[in-house]
């Protein structure tokens, strides 16, 4: 065989395989659909003051607390300050709070934030004293320290005016908290795991149950639209088995969903989107109303007064040229945007438009107004 015929069977065949194949779909990793449980953070929160203010800080007359934490903190180490009269404006009582990481080890460190509760003006160049964080329990499970980065800029006249730059009372701690405690949680030892859709749907739920009971039978079941759960087999641990099939492909599928910001003028539409059989019409019809003032003068010795009277010139103009719009029942969304681009509506009136065709009931979706 010749190696031009040769190329030109190669060619017919690589075609038909082509078009027997079909369309390809959009999968996704199963660990990036779904959330499995116990693996999330937990968070923190504890009460401090920051020290080293450049006269920023608490009014200790206005912020009684900081007051009381600074002859707290002071007493601790041995000095008596109560008979004192404290009048610093370098301290600051805050709020520090932090995002404990799932199966954090004691030892290992994480950002805090910082902000402000009482009326001081800026945390800038301020250190935050040893900090105590509580989860929702009440036990500890961190202890945060160090120098609070605002990346605000702040500055103030003699006269009281003053220009800033971002947030000034709040800012970042980078490895400020220094983890104390674990969450306890073992995720080793479980016999049974459920994994949490992000976006709940009965028939991806379902397709996650297959494709990991296609990989290992049995070992999936899929609960309701939000929960799969999951059992390891046999000779596996919980570990190793979510390691095999977070990274098994699925389709997701999900309800046909129009969302729409009326505020901003954006509107968001799935693929799913269909229309029936309808006719949008739509045209823009404009009012103009121009105020020209013109001034009146009093005849000769008639003892009148100048006078500005007002003069009104309206028109109106409506657009000319736009078509009735017609979709065939089934209209996808490619030709649903591509009609009303056609008319030249902006987003603004095509949210209008498909709140008119939902209103018809020909828009065969949700809409969901932010």
């Amino acid at each position: 065989m010749s190696r031009s015929r040769l190329r030109t069977v190669f060619l017919l065949a690589a075609t038909a395989f082509a078009l027997a194949a079909g369309p390809s779909f959009a999968k996704s990793r199963i660990k990036d659909i779904v959330s499995f449980e116990g693996v999330r953070d937990n968070q923190l929160i504890g009460y401090g003051i920051v020290v080293g203010l450049n006269g920023s800080g608490d009014s200790l007359r206005n912020a009684p607390m900081t007051k009381q934490s600074l002859e707290a903190m002071l007493e601790r180490q041995g000095v008596n300050v109560r008979n004192a009269n404290l009048n610093t404006k370098n301290v600051a009582s805050v709020m520090v709070t932090a995002n404990l990481p799932a199966f954090a080890a004691p030892g290992a460190k994480m950002d805090v934030s910082v902000s402000t509760l009482g009326d001081a003006k800026s945390l800038l160049g301020g250190t935050l004293l040893v900090t105590s964080l509580q989860g929702a329990d009440g036990q500890t499970y961190a202890v945060a320290q160090g120098s609070v980065q605002t990346g605000s800029v702040s500055a103030g006249g003699a006269s009281g005016s003053s220009i800033s730059k971002g947030v000034p009372t709040a800012g970042r701690i980078a490895a400020g908290g220094i983890i104390e405690k674990e969450t306890g949680f073992q995720m080793v030892n479980m016999e049974e795991l459920r994994m949490t859709l992000r976006n709940p749907d009965f028939t991806t739920s379902r397709r996650i149950s297959d494709v990991i009971n296609g990989r290992f039978p049995y070992s999936a079941q899929a609960q309701n639209p939000t929960i799969v759960a999951v059992r390891p087999p046999a000779n596996m641990d919980m570990i190793s088995f979510i390691t095999a099939i977070e990274n098994l492909e699925v389709e997701p599928d999900g309800p046909a969903k129009v969302i729409i910001d009326e505020v901003a003028g954006v509107i968001v539409m799935g693929d799913d989107v269909r229309i029936s059989q309808v006719a949008i019409a739509q045209g823009n019809l404009t009012i103009s109303v121009q105020e020209s003032p013109a001034v009146s003068q009093p005849a000769p010795f008639s003892q009148g007064q100048t006078a500005v009277v007002p003069q009104s010139t309206v028109s109106v103009e409506e657009e000319k040229g736009k078509q009735l719009l017609t979709l065939n029942a089934g209209a996808s969304l490619k030709s649903l945007v591509g009609g009303l681009n056609a008319l030249g509506v902006t987003p603004r009136d095509m949210i209008s438009i498909l709140q008119a065709v939902k209103a018809a009931g020909a828009l065969q979706a949700d809409i969901e107004v932010m």
